[in-house]
């Protein structure tokens, strides 16, 4: 089934493409989410009702956990789910940038199975099946086999490079930023970058579909303290995501040391 669920991943992630494309650049309708959680527009509403029908009219014994609808706890109760968020990136979609992007997943008994991430201004399309590898456009892609930590590129925001979460020092690496998690991930996944890392509790929508295309490219994934990652948890949060080749992962985590601290 991993197959046949990405197949449908990515037909709907095109689709949300076409569908975001046409508010790009209208200066689209914009709300502020309560607490804090940002923006949205009526383009991500628009996408979210789009996955939502075709997802779970053509999979209708899947659960559903997607950024932009109301939690429904009866998700738990089902063996897999899609995990959406219908564009991840959303100040950049309203600033105009090119580096968003829609980030679909299914998840069975925790693990992820199918995962797309599209960017449809840069008209890339990551794609992963479990046992299947990981795919940009068709072709394989495969994360960095760098060994030492010291000048690996890595993908992090400024607060991430504070020195309180740094017990022997700030790695020197060479720092770069992508506003879409999802992006982040897969950029890893695709060799472009050493390493990503989130000190942040991070929402299940924003990387589990990177999460897969990072095992299939053969990179090691974890949360901050090293643990594995497992979705369709009742809250949807792990505790945040570091994401390298083996032995740069063993480096950022030798470096964290013993640090709850977050950035």
């Amino acid at each position: 089934m991993p197959e046949a669920d990405l197949t449908l991943l990515e037909e709907a992630a095109r689709e949300a493409g076409r569908i975001a494309l046409g508010f790009a650049g209208r200066d689209p309708q914009t709300w502020d989410k309560p607490d804090g959680l940002g923006p949205v527009t009526e383009a991500d509403l628009a996408v979210n009702a789009m996955l939502e029908e075709r997802l779970r009219g053509a999979r209708p014994g899947y659960g559903w956990l997607s950024e932009e609808s109301v939690d429904d706890p009866e998700r738990l109760d089902r063996r897999q789910v899609f995990v959406i968020d219908p564009i991840d990136g959303t100040r950049s979609f309203i600033a105009g940038g090119e580096s968003w992007s829609h980030a679909l997943a299914v998840v069975e008994d925790g693990l992820v199975t199918a995962a797309v991430v599209y960017l449809p201004v840069k008209g890339k399309l990551y794609a992963a099946a479990r046992g299947q590898g990981a795919r940009l456009n068709g072709r394989p892609i495969r994360a960095s086999a760098r060994e030492t930590l010291s000048g690996a590129t890595m993908l992090a925001a400024k607060p991430t490079y504070d020195a309180r979460h740094w017990p022997g020092g700030v790695p020197p690496v060479t720092r770069a930023y992508r506003p879409s998690l999802a992006y982040r991930l897969a950029l890893v996944a695709e060799g472009r970058f050493d390493a990503m890392l989130t000190l942040r509790d991070s929402w299940e929508w924003d990387i589990a579909a990177g999460e897969l295309l990072l095992r299939e490219a053969g990179a090691a994934v974890s949360d901050r303290t090293g643990a594995a990652l497992r979705f369709n948890n009742p809250h949807p949060q792990v505790s945040g995501v570091l994401a390298a080749g083996a032995r740069v992962h063993e480096g950022l985590l030798s470096g964290l040391g013993g640090s709850a601290g977050r950035g």
